[in-house]
């Protein structure tokens, strides 16, 4: 049955994608936010953060005040290793509630793999086969069966959605994968600047993380369901731009497989998702049209060399890879249309 009007929670209200979650939320018509909750500001308006959100809202409190016989769902925007810790004390008490986790901690399958990737014992790991990971259009059919949405990550998003149909479809090669991503810096949260002290930041373009980047994890899960024998490779930049993702795939496409034929498939997979916009072949893309939608822009290009193209994939990074998309997820669980406070 679906319910006309759901009672929501916000935990993690004033981060990037908090603040883009709450404002994407304060547009949805089957909404209405009970709790906005953080560390810091208690007592305090969160228009007073944000001046793009004009509807009037709780002030932020703490998580601790949040009367959970009342609520419906929450949305964890909270720091890598919070959101177990609240879902596991809330999962069993609260039947009827369910969460969308926008952090990792439900991400990874593999509790060992988590701790490997992330420096922490999880501790709700019999809560993690009860959740899915779900980039919304590739999950949809599923999301209805679980309590617990693994929100995936900006870069995971942006490579899987033109990835996944290509490889099931087996018409690119599976090995000698490259993927180069360029993230804005709003990417790495508020305290951006000190995680990233390199010189003259918003005027540089910096590599990082090659080699151990916390969503190669992720994408190596997602991509071995498809088959064990994937190979890439994964290399993330931080440009100087607020928000925005561009990732461009290297990969061989099966030799008697044309350009056209790639982008048709992609077509043909996503033609009922009305989100995700499919180019004609050797369309140059960025991110400007993505910038603050729920888009994902993708482009097929032949490169120089004769089996090789490259993909062009762009997302807005706190929207289709964070907040918005967390929404979509939102949208498909309780029946509500899926463009729903998303346009």
């Amino acid at each position: 049955m679906t319910k006309n009007c759901i009672n929501v929670v916000v935990a993690g209200a004033t981060g990037y994608v908090g603040l883009d979650l709450v404002f994407l939320l304060t547009k949805h018509p089957n909404i209405k936010i009970v709790n906005l909750c953080a560390q810091k500001n208690i007592g305090k308006q969160i228009a007073s953060i944000d001046k793009r959100i004009k509807k009037k809202l709780p002030k932020i409190s703490k998580i601790n005040s949040v009367n959970w016989n009342n609520v419906d769902l929450l949305f964890l925007s909270l720091p890598n290793g919070e959101a177990q810790i609240l879902v596991k004390k809330l999962y069993n008490k609260y039947q009827n509630l369910k969460f969308i986790d926008l952090s990792a901690d439900f991400r990874l399958q593999n509790a060992k793999i988590y701790k490997n990737t992330y420096f922490k014992k999880h501790k709700a790991e019999k809560l993690i086969k009860k959740s899915i990971y779900s980039i919304t259009e590739l999950q949809k059919k599923k999301i209805k069966n679980y309590r617990i949405i693994a929100n995936p990550g900006c870069y995971p998003t942006s490579i899987q959605i033109p990835l996944v149909p290509l490889l099931k479809k087996k018409i690119v090669e599976l090995n000698n994968i490259t993927i180069d991503s360029k993230s804005g810096y709003s990417g790495a949260g508020k305290n951006y600047k000190s995680k990233f002290k390199f010189k003259n930041f918003y005027l540089s373009t910096y590599a990082y993380a090659v080699k151990n980047h916390r969503h190669i994890a992720e994408i190596d899960q997602e991509l071995k369901r498809i088959s064990k024998n994937i190979f890439f490779t994964f290399n993330p930049h931080l440009i100087p731009s607020f928000r925005g993702i561009l990732s461009s795939i290297y990969i061989n496409k099966k030799s008697n497989i044309s350009i056209n034929k790639i982008v048709n498939t992609l077509k043909a997979y996503y033609k009922n998702n009305f989100f995700i916009k499919i180019h004609k072949p050797n369309t140059q893309i960025g991110t400007g049209n993505v910038i603050e939608t729920n888009n994902c822009e993708i482009s097929v290009c032949q490169t120089r060399l004769k089996n090789k193209i490259v993909i062009f994939s762009s997302i807005d990074n706190l929207i289709k890879g964070a907040a918005g998309q967390a929404i979509q997820n939102m949208n498909i669980m309780y029946n509500f249309k899926e463009s729903s406070g998303l346009k």
